[in-house]
């Protein structure tokens, strides 16, 4: 089974504009695990004091999930992670040509050195390291080799491919992660970036191809365009993947709504799994199929989280619909009315931009009905 290393607290807030303060990072960090989180990425200790005493606060919450720090591979950023009492650590690295040359000076022996040292003291004190491969999608295939070699002989236990700039495509991931896969070095985490929209794929594409875990971030929060999305890479494993991961209704939409609050961003009304507009079915083709059967038009049941089916009266709705609501509304409508409301009901749809509400039908019924 896959697993998540969501991180919504550390890449998730490194959104441009987004602050979490203490008491939102603790809801989020229960959410997370309330909805099958297997880890958390909670932070980078070498922001300061107060993020390190958020931190310590994430740590005390004692989750049953292996929590881990973000740091750049330095004594610097180690001991403050081992300071807050961190058992698990990401120590980032660049791969690129570009980010060796703008963060070493394009000197690739002082970066081992430096890489080195770090591993040999987390793994000394018997912490969890994962190699974050910064910016893997713009490195040759040949030098990740070689760090992956180079940090499993050290006592590395994870690498992680970043593409940090969210250039690849799900067949080119699959192609790469299928050759990093087969090396046998180290077991690998897909970190996803969604510019070109592609996060999600990429991350599962990844897994198909040998990847044992994916970094996301609820809502897809992130950097840029963000990253894979918690709730959409959650379902996509639980149905897509057939995998048994769980999913409170309750918890998940209570953790949509504490991480969009809190980043202060509007939900897409369309938004996969949680948008409040997708079991909203206005087609009258849609609509009457699924009154028929529940699954005729959804992949899976709004209920599995916490959401509603709606039919709205739209300028596509038709005569089931109608029905449908009128019914609701004790009138026993023949279907010559039923079809003789939709033209009048499009017009104004149309005219006004906004669907028709039950007490507006029923004001047009009576209001054809004594003509």
């Amino acid at each position: 089974m896959a697993w998540i290393n969501d991180t919504t607290l550390r890449d998730g807030e490194q959104a441009p504009y987004v602050a979490f303060n203490t008491s939102e990072k603790l809801e989020i960090a229960r959410g997370l695990v309330a909805c099958g989180a297997d880890e958390l990425e909670i932070g980078i200790p070498a922001m300061g004091k107060k993020e390190q005493e958020d931190i310590k606060a994430l740590l005390a919450l004692d989750l049953d999930v292996k929590m881990m720090t973000w740091n750049r591979a330095t004594m610097h950023d180690l001991e403050a992670s081992i300071a807050c009492g961190a058992r698990a650590v990401d120590l980032s690295i660049p791969v690129s040509d570009i980010l060796i040359d703008v963060k070493f000076g394009g000197d690739r022996e002082r970066m081992f050195r430096q890489l080195e040292e770090v591993v040999i003291v987390a793994r000394s004190e018997g912490i969890y390291v994962c190699i974050g491969a910064e910016d893997s999608s713009r490195a040759s295939l040949d030098f990740i080799e070689e760090v992956m070699r180079f940090g499993g002989a050290l006592g590395a236990d994870r690498f992680r491919y970043c593409d940090t700039v969210g250039i690849m495509t799900p067949s080119r991931t699959f192609d790469t992660i299928s050759y990093l896969s087969a090396l046998d070095i180290l077991p690998i985490e897909m970190h996803t970036h969604n510019d070109y929209g592609l996060a999600n794929a990429n991350a599962l594409s990844g897994l198909d191809a040998g990847a044992i875990s994916v970094n996301t971030t609820v809502i897809g929060l992130g950097e840029r365009a963000g990253n894979a999305s918690f709730e959409q890479i959650t379902m996509a494993l639980r149905h897509l993947y057939q995998e048994e991961r769980s999913l409170d209704a309750v918890a998940i939409r209570s953790l949509i709504n504490t991480v969009s609050k809190a980043a202060k961003l509007d939900l897409a009304p369309n938004a996969p799994i949680v948008g409040e507009r997708l079991f909203a079915h206005e087609s009258g083709i849609h609509a009457d199929g699924m009154m028929k059967h529940g699954s005729a038009y959804e992949p899976f049941d709004a209920k599995e989280v916490g959401a509603n089916r709606a039919f709205p009266i739209g300028k596509h709705s038709g005569t089931s619909t109608i029905k449908y609501h009128l019914d609701s509304l004790g009138i026993d409508a023949e279907r010559s009315v039923l079809k003789n409301l939709l033209p009048a009901i499009r017009e104004i749809v149309t005219t006004r931009k906004r669907v028709l509400e039950d007490d507006e039908l029923l004001h047009l019924y009576r209001e054809k009905i004594c003509l």
